[in-house]
């Protein structure tokens, strides 16, 4: 048999079928990931552009601090959750309304707003308590009222449970205290993976966020409204750069391990320590974290606030800052010991 015909019938083709190739896949991958990238990096440069640094600077461990100063008299420190930075007290009211009784400091924790967060550091609570001791040592501030809202928490007890002899008195809002199983927070500490977490935080992370943002955000006031003040005021777009992307990310990883070793030292608050949540949190049970450490610290006073969520400190300015007002201006630390201990809750 003549070899063509073992070869079949004459078609005009080569005998070996071309296979799929990945290259072009790959290069358009390639070019997506690089154009996400270069709008991300862009739209980081024009929210900073839009929101600059409006507040003092302070180099502590060769680490830039950015952070706001209002008012005179006793120190009061404000130290803000994860995702956000000090301007969050700004937006609140907060701050304005804590200036009118004492000088108030607000820091944006490493990472955050402005303040730097070198990679090859440590900044779990302990790290970052010891890191605003610094600061406020510089700024010759002692004896402070420490005010910490939920991740800000964390930072506040340590603080006071590192050195009690310097604490005024301690304000806890909205904090995680024991370990629950928290799937959110194993969810978005994506962004903080090396590699896969670079790549992420400068292209998908801040697009998903930007689509998320309007459900997170009512998910945290609920069950009141967003605000007004901070749909119109807080640059949420500074919350979406990829440096912060990153800090949120490794904070949101942290959470569950944070607490657990926080949670057996608690007892030892110092006697003048005011726990506030919102009585209806949707993110945090407020009767199993805020409630269960009014039950473990000796001498706080546990005040919950009905109709308000998460983000109680914007939608029940005027209460969180007649409460924290009220521990600035009592006479000695005796002010704990002597109250029954339990508030009604505020409706």
């Amino acid at each position: 048999m003549p070899l063509q015909d073992l070869a079949g019938p004459a078609t005009g083709r080569s005998p070996h079928r071309r296979g799929w190739s990945a290259a072009p896949w790959i290069g358009v991958a390639a070019l997506s990931i690089a154009a996400l990238a270069t709008a991300n990096a862009l739209l980081a440069r024009r929210s900073e552009a839009r929101h600059p640094p409006d507040g003092r600077f302070l180099k502590v461990d060769g680490l830039r601090l950015h952070y706001r100063e209002a008012g005179r008299g006793p120190a009061i420190v404000l130290l803000h959750g994860n995702g956000v930075s000090s301007e969050d007290f700004l937006v609140s009211g907060l701050m304005g309304r804590l200036a009118r009784v004492g000088r108030v400091i607000a820091f944006d924790r490493p990472g955050f707003g402005y303040s730097d967060r070198p990679r090859e550091r440590d900044w779990a609570p302990p790290r970052q308590a010891e890191l605003f001791w610094k600061a406020l040592g510089q700024l010759g501030i002692e004896q402070p009222i420490l005010v910490g809202h939920s991740w800000g928490a964390f930072v506040a007890s340590e603080m006071a449970l590192s050195i009690p002899t310097s604490v005024a008195g301690l304000v806890l809002i909205s904090g995680y205290y024991r370990p629950t199983a928290r799937v959110d927070a194993l969810l978005m500490a994506g962004p903080s993976l090396p590699l896969v977490g670079d790549v992420l935080r400068y292209t998908l992370s801040p697009l998903a966020g930007r689509l998320m943002a309007p459900a997170i955000l009512r998910h945290l006031f609920a069950p009141a409204p967003v605000t007004d003040r901070f749909e119109r005021l807080y640059p949420v777009s500074q919350s979406l750069r990829p440096s912060q992307l990153r800090a949120s990310a490794a904070e949101a990883g942290m959470i569950m391990p944070a607490a657990a070793e926080l949670a057996p030292r608690l007892p030892g608050l110092p006697s003048r320590t005011l726990i506030i949540a919102g009585a209806q949190d949707r993110l945090l049970d407020t009767d199993h974290q805020s409630g269960w450490l009014a039950s473990q610290a000796p001498h706080a006073d546990y005040l919950p606030i009905g109709g308000a969520g998460h983000m109680v400190h914007h939608t029940a300015a005027d209460k969180v800052a007649d409460a924290v007002s009220k521990l600035v201006v009592a006479p000695s630390p005796s002010h704990a010991a002597q109250s029954d201990r339990t508030c009604e809750t505020l409706v």
